[in-house]
């Protein structure tokens, strides 16, 4: 086998073009037809017996030539890519020139190769200091949020329902006199005034009473994600059932006692004030690393080959897709809900994925410009936290050497930002 590299016209692109011995190729179709020989089946052979000379015969003599350039020709390519030093970043346009029996496999393989990345003026880099102070609404907002957590439930019998009340209702859609798919419910919870509802539901519910029935007309908005709905006029039969109200607790000394592990109503304030603090800096600590890695891209000329920001996309669509899985939907019926193609998404993720990789190449560039890189030391040391935070054993952790790379790449662009804030000038 011979491998020829050369430049194209194209930045960040290579052309290597391949010739693979007539010999080499042919026993690849020697393996295909082996793999493939049980799913022939042509009169007066046995199924599984047919001669290949005979499968060729009838089924013609390429049958077996696209099967066998895939069986020979990635282990050629990710050879030619080590032994040429090929950083590729992007799937191989292949064109094949000769593809026959008996002759030389010719083709060529123009691919995208990993930017060199010359980083400029990013020591010094001026943004504005970010920091977030605690107030006393926000100590009182999460005072109110324990209150919720605590309060109880009252079952109103001796009025019509007002606003803030929790409602147990059954209720029934129809649009032109028919009913809908998930217009029906039994004895769903709905609070007056929490506009998870149709607008306009929720207020014609206020002053209905225990047991009563009652016909409620609503719109369903224009972007509604049911394109079946979307502006459609609809009739709900409605049943109430029962009225709830919440009583809160009074905001004192016995509410730090049964809410928190404190005594009194001051401390509890002030270990929320301390918390609260806590989760400022560290928000302002992060908002200030993407501020100072963004004011860096900005100053700095990147160009990144498309397949980079292809791949990237691929994998924004896999994060996505599995967070969606958790909640038990797919991604395809995600795009239905939100209205969108697959092509609409990639599109619309396209400036964040070329963001990413863009950031990605810088702090790449400058931790090999400052010499910045991980010891492993370090990677031990974080193994440790990990296995006694997920309970695993050590050892297990030390000998998974996929996870060390990512621990190592992940601990380096760490220090790397670090090292970038503190060379900054916040003002």
């Amino acid at each position: 086998m011979s491998v020829k590299t050369s430049k194209t016209e194209n930045k960040n692109e290579i052309k290597l073009e391949f010739n693979i011995e007539a010999e080499k190729f042919e026993d690849a179709i020697k393996t295909v037809y082996e793999k493939n020989k049980k799913y022939f089946n042509i009169p007066g052979f046995r199924k599984g017996k047919v001669p290949m000379n005979m499968v060729e015969k009838y089924y013609g003599v390429k049958v077996f030539y696209e099967d066998a350039f895939n069986e020979v020709v990635p282990e050629v390519y990710e050879r030619a890519l080590e032994e040429n030093k090929i950083e590729a970043v992007s799937k191989p346009d292949i064109d094949i020139t000769q593809m026959e029996k008996g002759k030389e496999l010719i083709f060529t393989a123009v691919v995208q190769t990993k930017p060199e990345v010359k980083p400029e003026k990013y020591k010094g880099i001026e943004i504005k200091k970010i920091e977030y102070n605690v107030s006393d609404d926000d100590i009182k907002h999460e005072l109110e949020h324990m209150q919720e957590k605590n309060a109880r439930l009252l079952t109103i019998e001796d009025r019509p329902v007002e606003d803030g009340d929790i409602t147990i209702i059954d209720f029934e859609g129809f649009i032109d006199g028919a009913p809908f798919d998930g217009g029906k419910a039994k004895n769903h919870e709905l609070t007056i005034g929490s506009h998870t509802f149709i607008e306009g539901f929720e207020e014609q519910l206020i002053g209905m009473k225990k047991d009563e029935e009652k016909e409620i007309n609503v719109k369903f908005p224009e972007e509604y994600f049911s394109k079946e709905l979307a502006g459609k006029p609809a009739m709900f039969k409605v049943k109430l059932h029962e009225i709830k109200k919440k009583e809160l607790p009074a905001l004192d000394d016995e509410f730090a006692k049964d809410a928190s592990e404190f005594d009194t109503l001051e401390q509890l304030k002030e270990s929320i004030k301390k918390r609260l603090q806590e989760e400022n800096e560290h928000r302002a600590k992060h908002e200030t690393e993407d501020a100072v890695i963004k004011a860096i891209a900005d100053v700095n000329n990147v160009e990144i080959p498309s397949g980079m920001i292809e791949t990237e996309i691929d994998n924004i669509a896999k994060d996505v897709e599995a967070r969606l899985s958790y909640q038990g939907i797919t991604f395809e019926n995600y795009l239905k809900m939100i209205g969108k193609t697959t092509e609409d998404f990639r599109k619309e993720y396209s400036k964040q994925a070329e963001e990413n990789v863009k950031t990605r190449l810088l702090l790449e560039a400058i931790a090999n410009v400052e010499k910045i890189d991980t010891t492993e030391q370090e990677i031990m040391e974080k193994i440790k936290e990990m296995a006694e935070k997920y309970n695993k054993k050590e050892e297990e952790l030390k000998d998974n050497e996929q996870l060390k790379n990512y621990l190592k790449e992940n601990l380096k662009t760490e220090k790397v930002i670090d090292f970038l804030v503190k060379n900054a000038k916040i003002k």
